[in-house]
């Protein structure tokens, strides 16, 4: 750990020594003489936050992967989706010998018939809560009992399918997912018998999946912010939702001995419609790996380089009149990051101008 410390200082004070050195050829090393004209371009001393962040690259897709099975007793797809298409609750998902099977929201499938005299159970529960839901059970309350209001309420809502209205519920009549699906890969065949697995979808909440080195895993904080890169340049704000604790490794290159272990971690995005349509896109997500708050900061290229090895800025000081003077101050380095550099010296504070090159 000392030897990365000592190896980041160092890279830090060389691109602080090239910034310096090219900004010190830019003008001369006094100060610039009263009332000269014109004021060269300054920038402020700010009270800032400075965060430095670690970029690792990424995917974005779609939350979860569910399989569509087919009915029991197979049938001829008479139907199929799209792919992409967005299945809601009580739409179908596909029609078998043109019979629509539609989506139910849940945990768990429907296993047995459900009718009238059937024992309780979730299941029932998971019906009465969907017909509520959609519309055709709005006085049902939360129960495992199958009672003759629920045959009543599956029968309107079969009588609005255009199917049987027998008040029964078959395994294999109904998809259930745990909420609205979007179409991944079709894996039927339009006028085909159906095989064991329909499709394949996925949920509708946009993510960010990734692999995190395992020696970076403790900037992998669940609920913390973050900021996804999209394609196109533009940055999106984003929270950690998942961070797996099993890592995996894989070697290097198909010869070496070297390992590089990884955890799962997964991003949620702030705002979804950021991402428009892009789906296994890569991106880039910027966590945070240091922070130093409430500190004065200047942009690294208003540094001065000075021969006995100390850093300077000139403050730039005009007057009522349009004239300026230039005050060189020594100041002591701090933290970097993104562009700037916590500084301090006698005489420096916040809101003063400090040259910088022209650009």
């Amino acid at each position: 750990m000392a030897g990365k410390r000592r190896w980041w200082a160092a890279g830090l004070a060389g691109v602080v020594v090239l910034a310096a050195v090219a900004f010190v050829m830019l003008r001369p090393d006094r100060p610039a003489v009263a009332g000269a004209r014109p004021v060269p371009p300054t920038a402020a001393v700010a009270r800032t936050d400075l965060v430095q962040t670690t970029r690792v690259a990424g995917t974005l897709g779609f939350d979860g992967s569910f399989p569509v099975p087919a009915a029991p007793g197979g049938g001829i797809a008479t139907w199929l989706p799209a792919q992409g298409a967005v299945i809601r609750l009580g739409e179908r998902v596909y029609l078998v010998d043109n019979r629509p099977i539609p989506l139910l929201h849940g945990e768990i499938p429907l296993w047995r018939e459900l009718a009238v005299g059937v024992d309780d159970g979730p299941d029932v529960r998971l019906l009465r809560a969907n017909l509520r839901a959609l519309g055709f059970g709005p006085d049902l309350a939360d129960s495992d009992h199958f009672s003759a209001a629920v045959g009543a309420a599956v029968g309107r809502w079969q009588r609005a399918l255009n199917v049987p209205d027998d008040e029964k519920v078959r395994p294999g009549q109904v998809v259930v997912a745990p909420a609205d699906l979007r179409i991944v890969e079709i894996r039927a065949t339009l006028g085909a018998p159906l095989p064991p697995v329909v499709a394949t979808a996925s949920g509708l909440t946009r993510v960010v999946t990734l692999d995190m080195p395992v020696a970076q895993q403790n900037l992998a904080v669940a609920g913390a912010a973050v900021r996804v890169l999209l394609p196109g340049g533009a940055l999106t704000p984003g929270k950690i939702a998942f961070v797996g604790t099993v890592a995996t490794a894989a070697p290097h290159d198909a010869g070496g001995d070297e390992v590089a272990a990884t955890i799962p971690v997964r991003i949620t995005l702030d705002r979804p419609e950021a991402a428009g349509t892009l789906d296994g896109a890569p991106v880039s997500v910027e966590f945070v790996s240091d922070t130093h708050r409430d500190v004065l900061a200047v942009p690294l290229v208003a540094l001065l380089a000075m021969p006995d090895g100390d850093y300077a800025v000139d403050v730039i000081e005009t007057g009522e009149d349009g004239s300026w003077t230039a005050r060189r101050v020594v100041v002591r380095l701090g933290f970097f990051a993104t562009g700037q550099v916590e500084v301090s010296g006698d005489g420096l504070s916040e809101g003063m101008k400090v040259q910088v090159p022209a650009r």
